[in-house]
């Protein structure tokens, strides 16, 4: 049996581990415990997300998406104090499993009143919404709470695994599972998900884990705010700094996206002629039946727009996927050993930057969907992981508290400002994707600034 730098000896799991990321012995049951039970969140809530869409689109449509959307952010200023109150109130123990519970009985809740014809499309929108951000903050809220900085940086790319191929796992057997049991019937599966997950976070925090409480005498804010995460984010310029560099990051991301649909939307108009009937044609047709006809076209030309959109936002995602994948068991940890959590913060807006100043020199579709991704891909992938490890440092309070602020409304008003860029680039400037990212570069060199910040205030912490 080999031992590990610490002296300890290493068991078969742990060596296999390490093949990933430098596993210590004692450490490979935990770690891997945890990266299963984020693989079962992620798949819980990449179960639901379909439901989603498809709850809020028959029922209303994309406009109202995007006022849901800004819904969600008000409604996390009302969440997040909440949730900061318990978590001053209770242990880490009964935080967790009181939080999963509520969202086990909204699942079932909704399960029930859907069986009655009720209109869900906008509540359960706006519930999912608040869902995926508090519940994916909270467990990576417990990771950092019971791992040090030391073995946060070796073993966060191996919970982040679990997270990376929830997402993968979730979308493929939703697709497989959503004819035979049916829309509601995934909420039931996701709501027995989240059992699961909570029954391993109990598990983890009975086995006597080192907590990385230990090591809060050095955070940024030592002090307890309880019950006031926003408190937490504006007292300590170290967190203010990373719901900073929140904001901006999905404020570029989020406009990538827009850009990236935009050249989509084009490409596929132009591989499908457009409608225009011949006087042939028409020539024993009546004013009406003209309408009529012209009308089915249109609508047999949208549709195959449609599927032309639809087939490459597949081929997209399985892209992004299985490089976020392989990027995130291969090369997250050795990045991280390499060149710090300082600069590792460092890579995502400089692959942004770069990707950005492509596609405003060259605004071709081929361009804009390599550039986003390599940015959607590190983003799932390293990004994920080492935002994350930023927490190591910091307080209980500030794990908890101010970490789901930050993870919960400032990652919405991120998407929010993102909306009024494109709103107002549209009808106001009159952008083109160019514009747009010339803008976005602007955006993405702020946010570089922001994370070197970030760096070297998280150096002095650790």
């Amino acid at each position: 049996m080999s031992q590990s730098i610490d002296g300890s000896s290493k068991n078969l799991l742990e060596k296999t581990l390490s093949v990933f990321a430098p596993v210590h012995g004692g450490e490979g049951r935990n770690v891997l415990l945890l990266a299963v039970n984020v693989f079962f969140l992620l798949t819980a809530y990449y179960i639901i997300k379909p439901v989603r869409e498809a709850l809020i689109l028959s029922e209303f449509g994309a406009e109202t998406k995007i006022y849901a959307a800004a819904g969600q952010a008000l409604l996390l200023l009302l969440v997040v104090p909440v949730y900061s109150r318990l978590a001053g109130k209770v242990n880490r123990r009964r935080l967790i499993t009181i939080v999963t519970l509520f969202f086990i009985g909204c699942l079932v809740g909704f399960y029930f009143l859907a069986q009655t014809e009720v209109s869900l499309g906008i509540a359960f929108y706006l519930w999912v919404g608040i869902f995926n951000v508090m519940v994916i903050a909270q467990f990576w809220s417990f990771a950092n709470d019971i791992y040090t900085p030391e073995q946060g940086k070796r073993l966060f790319a191996i919970v982040g695994f679990g997270s990376s191929s929830g997402a993968v796992f979730g979308s493929f057997v939703t697709g497989m599972l959503i004819e035979p049991l049916g829309v509601y019937q995934l909420l039931l599966l996701s709501g027995g998900l989240l059992a699961v997950s909570l029954a391993l976070t109990l598990v983890v925090d009975g086995s006597g884990q080192k907590t990385g409480e230990q090591t809060s005498k050095n955070t940024s804010s030592s002090t307890s705010v309880s019950g006031n995460g926003f408190a937490l984010v504006f007292k300590s310029k170290y967190l203010l700094l990373i719901a900073l560099m929140m904001v901006l990051a999905n404020l570029v991301n989020t406009t990538g996206e827009y850009i990236l649909g935009s050249r989509v939307k084009a490409n596929a108009q132009a591989s499908v002629p457009a409608v225009v009937l011949s006087d042939e044609m028409t020539r024993n047709m009546t004013e009406i039946q003209i309408q009529e006809a012209t009308a089915e076209a249109e609508s047999a030309r949208r549709a195959e727009i449609g599927v032309e959109t639809g087939k490459f936002y597949s081929q997209f995602f399985t892209v992004v996927n299985w490089i976020g994948l392989l990027t995130q068991l291969f090369l997250v940890s050795r990045i991280v050993r390499w060149s710090g959590v300082h600069w590792a913060i460092m890579i995502l807006p400089m692959v942004a930057l770069g990707g950005y100043f492509l596609m405003a020199v060259i605004p071709a579709l081929a361009v804009v969907r390599w550039a986003k991704s390599a940015e959607n891909a590190t983003d799932y992938s390293l990004q994920n992981t080492v935002r994350n490890m930023l927490f190591l440092p910091t307080s209980r309070e500030e794990k908890y508290q101010a970490k789901q602020a930050i993870d919960s409304f400032f990652v919405r008003a991120g998407d929010m400002l993102a909306g009024l860029l494109v709103l107002v680039g549209t009808t106001v400037w009159h952008l083109s994707v160019s514009g747009f990212a010339w803008v976005t570069v602007g955006m993405a060199a702020i946010w570089l600034y922001v994370a070197w910040a970030i760096g070297r205030r998280y150096r002095k912490l650790v």
